[in-house]
């Protein structure tokens, strides 16, 4: 079974909860701290998660995350993966990103 790391970080003013196959501390500065291999929901899932739709399409072409040491909230090795998400940095409640003007309508 391979080893499976819950990463929560600061981002932008939320709490980004990602999966990922590997943690380290990071060769690229002192007080950061490297993340890698993501693992996300497979495409074959019947129902698509909205928020870990979008978390994937933005890590889609990132090999290795660093992160400042002050931006993680917290690293958890874990047994089996979850949804990835965010979350509201306040209220701890999952943000769901929606369509700001809704579908487009044709002209």
């Amino acid at each position: 079974m391979a080893t499976l790391y819950k990463i929560s970080f600061l981002n932008r003013g939320q709490v980004y909860e990602l999966y990922c196959s590997r943690v380290t501390g990071s060769d690229l500065a002192y007080g950061f701290i490297e993340a890698s291999g993501f693992v996300f929901e497979t495409d074959e899932a019947v129902v698509i998660d909205p928020t870990e739709e979008r978390l994937r399409e933005e890590f889609a072409d990132v090999e290795v995350l660093h992160l400042p040491t002050h931006a993680v909230v917290r690293v958890e090795r874990v047994k089996r993966r979850g949804a990835a998400m965010i979350r509201d940095r306040q209220s701890g409640e999952k943000v769901t990103p929606l369509p700001v003007d809704g579908p487009r309508r044709k002209r």
